[in-house]
């Protein structure tokens, strides 16, 4: 009976044993210094992935600057007095290239394009006064469009030098007829040398005066 005795204490000894080496075991998987490596990394992840967040962010502002630079940020400078009292000579104007993808240019809009589209020429800058498929004519000094003199949109008044357009200029389903706001000092639509102006010669509008001074500002007309 003794000798069962023992046994049994022996077991229950054995048993303490083994779960006394279980609970060691747990306690060096999960001691101080594995857990504070695995915050180390967790740290130096958290950290890297708020890198790559701000350098995501930064891309996409610089691409959206680059975009809105590239379409409506664009700087011509106007040279000459064509369009006094709006531009003066020298003034650097920002062009929205945009614009017209969305839309057709308009009777009244300042464009700048390139006279026929000769990439070697300065820009000029002008008014739109015909638009395509209409018919202009300059008669007694006022701008005719379908022999109907029109006024709104048209700065331009008293027009001693119709040129070509003394008699009627047809204008095709591509072309535009411009006219400077201060006629006598300008080269435009008039000049057999520049004529019409195709869509595909136009650069953009013109919004914008850049040049610091009494100009400066969103283009008033």
């Amino acid at each position: 009976m003794q000798d069962l005795n023992f046994r049994k204490k022996r077991r229950r000894q054995a048993r303490r044993k083994k779960k006394m080496k279980k609970q060691g075991l747990r306690f060096e998987t999960n001691r101080p210094g594995l857990r504070f490596q695995k915050e180390q990394v967790r740290g130096h992840l958290k950290k890297a992935a708020t890198a790559a967040n701000w350098a995501f962010q930064i891309a996409v502002v610089c691409v959206i600057a680059f975009v809105l630079v590239w379409f409506f940020g664009q700087r011509v400078s106007n040279a000459g007095d064509s369009m006094k009292p709006v531009l003066q000579n020298g003034d650097v104007v920002l062009v929205n290239r945009l614009i017209y993808n969305a839309s057709k240019p308009k009777r009244g809009d300042i464009i700048a394009f390139k006279p026929n589209g000769n990439e070697n020429t300065h820009y000029s800058i002008k008014r739109i006064v015909g638009l395509p498929g209409e018919t202009v004519q300059i008669k007694d000094g006022s701008v005719y469009i379908n022999d109907v003199e029109t006024l709104e949109h048209i700065f331009a008044e008293d027009i001693e030098e119709a040129g070509i357009a003394d008699e009627p200029v047809v204008l095709k389903g591509n072309e535009y007829f411009v006219l400077g706001d201060n006629h006598s000092s300008s080269d435009d639509s008039r000049m057999a040398d520049i004529g019409n102006v195709k869509r595909r010669e136009i650069y953009g509008k013109v919004w914008f005066v850049a040049s610091f001074g009494s100009d400066f500002g969103f283009v008033k007309r």
